[in-house]
């Protein structure tokens, strides 16, 4: 039982100290967020693609704080950089195992599975399995094909009639298509995984109604396991057979390809939109981008750093009594990372707030660090780096349709993002 096991009595009384939250919950549904302070949303609030400053001043007062929730939980928030990183790296102290968090919201039998919610060892076997198949020299031949499906949503956008919207036709295809084309799973089926992924992410929708996206993804990719280990493809799911079937059950392999089907697709999608965002209301960024192919890579850095959609790490739980930054964190205690107040931190350079596209790149937290850092990155950037370009390039007329000031953005989600940006492509 992992944490439990380490701590004992303590987690047992922490576990306990859970049924109000549990009832409410499942009483109130979505109502259950107004039930929380406005303090506790904070780091999950934005102005326009900016934390709120309160967030700011967070981190300047105590880059390690305590967030009043009721229910009997002790929950901290980390905001500063170097404290988010000491607490990202250290598996010894903190515990990422999805069971606590099930339990806190009374869903002890739902479990996502993948890499994000597991601990050592059982994520150190998982994460070796994937990590041969997330090189960049096997990432390399989804490079034309990633140009492919560019340049084929480029094309629908270019044929429509009047304004299209960036979300719809250009962020959301992307990234679904390409990790189709990853796991080598039935592209025919992206409208449900756009769904699936997009609930579990949206605090809105309740914590019931996040938990039936993951055990409903989770069964259909069970069934796409149980497919593939009778006829393996090319695709990740197919290779991971080939080479480790009897490492692995259809039970982790289908938490594996959700993990990479959620936290690539969503991530990337939002990033995709926001960052054409930035293309269309800034001059300077877009002629970079569009003229100079050296450009490119610090581009999608400082936009990873300034965006970080990804707005908190999965949540860690204390295994022992300790501290961060001299505060004291008790065992069984809650415990969540900021990473977009993270990489605004002044230790990553001057003017952090402001966005700037030839920034040196930093050492930013959008991927994460740590053993849980992010496994797609690099094919989360080689997708940033061949869309941006393209799309400027493809139409350097391309403006909004709606004034800025009216897009809407999600109000209290995990995975930052806007819903709509109708433009004009010519």
């Amino acid at each position: 039982m992992g944490l439990i096991r380490t701590v004992g009595g303590t987690v047992g009384s922490w576990l306990a100290r859970t049924r109000l939250a549990r009832f409410l919950l499942r009483r109130f549904g979505t109502r259950a967020l107004s039930l929380l302070p406005e303090s506790v949303l904070v780091p999950l609030r934005r102005d326009g693609l900016d934390p709120v400053p309160e967030l700011t001043r967070i981190r300047e007062t105590a880059p390690v704080s305590k967030l009043p929730v009721p229910f009997g939980v002790n929950l901290w928030l980390v905001t500063g950089y170097t404290e988010s990183k000491q607490v990202l790296a250290d598996t010894a102290s903190f515990s990422n195992d999805y069971r606590h968090l099930g339990a806190l919201v009374g869903a002890e039998e739902v479990s996502p599975g993948g890499l994000g919610f597991a601990d050592p060892p059982d994520h150190t076997r998982l994460r070796k399995l994937l990590t041969p198949e997330f090189t960049m020299r096997r990432l390399a031949r989804l490079a034309p094909r990633i140009d492919e499906i560019v340049t084929g949503c480029l094309d629908r956008m270019a044929a429509a009639d009047g304004p299209v919207d960036l979300v719809e036709h250009f962020a959301l295809p992307i990234p679904s298509l390409t990790i189709c084309e990853l796991l080598g799973v039935p592209y025919t089926d992206r409208e449900d995984f756009q769904r699936l992924a997009v609930a579990r992410f949206d605090l809105f929708g309740g914590a019931g109604a996040s938990l039936g996206a993951i055990s409903e993804s989770l069964t259909y990719l069970r069934g796409v396991v149980e497919q593939q280990r009778k006829n393996p493809g090319d695709g990740l799911l197919g290779m991971i057979i080939r080479e480790h079937g009897d490492e692995i059950d259809d039970l982790e392999l289908a938490g594996l390809a959700d993990g990479i089907l959620t936290g690539g697709f969503e991530t990337t999608a939002s990033m995709l939109a926001l960052g054409a965002l930035i293309l269309l209301r800034d001059e300077r960024s877009a002629t970079l981008v569009r003229d100079d192919d050296a450009a490119i890579g610090p581009f999608v850095e400082e936009l990873l750093r300034y965006l970080t959609v990804v707005q908190m790490a999965f949540p860690r739980f204390a295994r022992h009594d300790l501290e961060v930054a001299g505060v004291r964190i008790g065992a069984g205690d809650l415990v969540v990372c900021s990473l977009s107040a993270a990489d605004r931190d002044p230790v990553l350079g001057a003017d952090i707030d402001r966005f700037d596209p030839v920034r040196p790149p930093t050492q930013h937290m959008a991927f994460g660090y740590g053993a849980h850092r992010c496994i797609g990155a690099e094919l989360a950037r080689m997708e940033l780096r061949a869309a941006y370009p393209a799309l400027v390039r493809r139409f350097p007329g391309l403006r909004l349709a709606v004034p800025e000031q009216s897009l809407e953005y999600r109000q209290t989600s995990i995975v930052y993002g806007v819903e709509r940006i109708p433009v004009h492509p010519g």
